[in-house]
């Protein structure tokens, strides 16, 4: 058994770097479906199920060190790619749509919870709370909320278990409707022009990106180090509810740090993404190392709760889409936007055309923005049907 707090870490790290090393080595089709991340946090919570590691008093110090300075750090990294002023050159249309899944995916929450949240057990708003942060967002904002809502690492395992076979559902479902795109234009009778040329725009100005320096790195993890203590401590200074806590402080300070600096020059510098998910990778390592298989008793109705989620989703989504003549191409990566995030938006966008695929990056940013505050709103919500 590991008690040491750096081979604690250590030996997470080894484990993210071998799933994302598998990933990128093998190519496999699992990894379209079940993203590298989901793999890792049940990888790491199969260790901690067999007490590979020991809660010490050297692992715990370093678990809480580690992810409470990283989690700011992470989230501003994170935002420094979804710049507002291209956010609005998207489109009126595009923006709707996106905002109209978010606003969906919303009430789907609430939906579910008002029918079957007494079937749930104490405080189970708050996994939903933190799921409903990566469905408008990404597994960054879901990781945000859980820090915010001081929710236990242990109960994780069910947000990550819909996020994963929810999605990878939801995934197969969208690209399978690819080829029918025309047909559903044709009953919605959409415009789809301005599609195409924004995203022949916006593939332009990806190609005249700069490339990754040692120089920008090394700005970037500063200048996200130095966000992360302000954060910390400027928090402490705020006023604390039962529901806005100091952490939940720290998550708006380092996000609002993120939007405000994504308009600046340093966000031309290369590299925060990567940056961002390495801590993320690190983050949702840590989260795991805290959790246990035996813990998820109810994970079947955790599972289909999610699909009553989607459902409610594809019905609202739907009947806009009929009333303001949106196309399926739209929708489907703002869905994805929001439930799959950067990692799988550009897959849907570019299974209609390559051009496409800066699209659903931007839109994927765009959910970064909303995820943590939406996911916020929706879990003070249930928070009130659950009392």
């Amino acid at each position: 058994m590991i008690e040491n707090g750096i081979l604690y870490l250590a030996v997470l790290i080894l484990i993210a770097t071998a799933i994302v090393y598998t990933e990128k080595k093998t190519q496999a089709k699992l990894f379209e479906y079940l993203p590298s991340i989901v793999i890792l946090y049940f990888a790491v919570m199969l260790f901690s199920t067999f007490g590979v590691w020991g809660k010490t008093d050297s692992v715990t110090a370093t678990y809480k060190a580690v992810k409470s300075n990283l989690l700011p750090a992470m989230i501003f990294l994170m935002l420094l790619s979804a710049d507002m002023r291209e956010i609005f050159k998207l489109g009126k249309k595009m923006l709707l749509t996106f905002f109209l899944a978010s606003l969906s995916i919303g009430i789907g929450f609430i939906g579910m919870f008002s029918l079957f949240h007494n079937a749930f057990g104490e405080n189970s708003w708050k996994p939903f709370a933190a799921l409903s942060g990566s469905w408008m967002g990404g597994t960054a904002n879901m990781v945000a909320i859980q820090g915010a809502l001081d929710l236990p690492d242990s109960a994780m395992g069910y947000t990550l278990l819909i996020d994963s076979i929810d999605y990878a559902i939801w995934v197969m479902i969208l690209l399978a409707l690819v080829p029918f795109a025309k047909i559903f234009n044709h009953w919605t009778k959409a415009d789809t022009s301005l599609i195409d040329e924004v995203g022949e725009r916006l593939a332009q100005k990806e190609e005249a990106k700069a490339s990754l320096s040692l120089t920008s790195v090394v700005w970037l993890l500063v200048t996200a180090v130095l966000i992360s203590l302000a954060s910390q401590y400027l928090a402490t200074f705020l006023p604390t509810t039962s529901f806005l806590t100091t952490t939940t402080w720290i998550v708006i300070l380092a996000t609002v740090a993120g939007i405000v600096c994504a308009m600046t020059p340093l966000a031309k510098l290369p590299g925060a993404s990567i940056l961002a998910n390495m801590m993320l990778y690190l983050i949702v390592a840590l989260i795991a190392s805290r959790a246990d298989f035996a813990e998820l008793t109810e994970a079947p109705l955790y599972i289909m709760a999610g699909f009553v989620i989607i459902a409610i989703h594809i019905i609202i989504m739907v009947i806009v889409a009929k009333l303001f003549r949106l196309d399926l191409f739209s929708l489907g990566v703002a869905s994805l936007a929001n439930i799959g995030g950067v990692a799988s938006a550009p897959i849907l966008a570019s299974a209609y055309s390559k051009a496409l695929i800066p699209i659903g990056v931007l839109m994927a940013m765009m959910g970064y923005i909303v995820g943590t505050f939406g996911g916020l709103m929706v879990g003070k919500v249930l928070e009130s049907i659950s009392g």
